[in-house]
């Protein structure tokens, strides 16, 4: 299959952006998996659409956060599609196949720097996270290189309003045959919370293009999260894209488990 496929949105980032995290003195653990699927032409006639399930460990304790993702990837498309994290560009109108395995193990830490504490609290975060190259290849569901990146998130909360904010930067791995720019990303969102229990709102996630070829990536996306009882907490989001770097819509869901 010739084409070299972007890996796909992580959606347990979404999560982590949607309720800010409260760091306890004690440890703990929890387990996150779900399902976000996508479907874009990404500037050419026929559409590429990507199943992404990740399993997703994280273990935090005191101010520190601890995250690492294994995933299942499927990509269905025309194998014209050429790989490109700033966007995917067709190429030709190849038949469309499907190829599908291990996706990119992804390990992040983060650090709470700052916590004014209170109702109307402010928190900032710094996270470091290494995108391992192990999804395969040949089978064009990565680029079999590692990308790194490093990211400030902030989180102000006002009543049941909580505002937040991303600026990062990838370090992107180039294929031999694909040279990649290391690009800027950031996000800006809102959480409102409804009841205890729910909450939901919006984020606007904006990257540059890694190429010249490629496209840089504007996406909306609209989610609710809902917090089942003390162990089990539930999200779903629905997502539009708005450049040819973006899919032209995504929708998925999450289930935590904390022990």
């Amino acid at each position: 299959m010739n084409r070299k496929i972007r890996k796909a949105r992580i959606a347990m980032l979404l999560g982590a952006l949607f309720i800010p995290t409260v760091y306890a003195g004690e440890g703990n653990f929890s387990l996150t998996s779900g399902f976000d699927y996508s479907s874009g032409k990404y500037g050419g006639t026929q559409s590429t659409d990507i199943l992404y399930i990740p399993l997703t460990g994280t273990y935090e304790v005191d101010r520190w956060s601890f995250k690492l993702t294994v995933p299942y990837v499927r990509i269905t498309g025309p194998g014209g599609v050429i790989r490109d994290i700033g966007g995917f560009r067709s190429t030709s109108s190849a038949p469309r196949t499907t190829e599908s395995g291990l996706g990119d193990i992804v390990a992040g830490a983060t650090y709470n720097v700052y916590n004014s504490g209170g109702a109307n609290a402010l928190l900032v975060d710094l996270t470091g996270k290494v995108k391992f190259g192990t999804a395969d290849e040949t089978k064009s569901l990565g680029t079999g290189e590692n990308d790194y990146a490093a990211q400030a998130d902030i989180f102000k909360t006002f009543d049941k309003l909580t505002a937040f904010g991303t600026l990062g930067y990838r370090v992107l791995g180039s294929p031999a045959d694909t040279p990649l720019n290391n690009v800027f990303y950031g996000s800006l969102g809102g959480s409102y919370k409804f009841t205890p229990a729910t909450s939901g709102g919006l984020i606007f996630d904006l990257r540059e293009k890694a190429s010249t070829s490629g496209a840089p990536q504007r996406e909306l996306t609209a989610f609710i999260a809902h917090k089942l009882d003390q162990s089990w907490k539930a999200q779903a989001y629905a997502v539009k894209g708005f450049t040819d770097g973006s899919p032209n819509w995504g929708a998925g869901a999450t289930i935590t488990r904390t022990f």
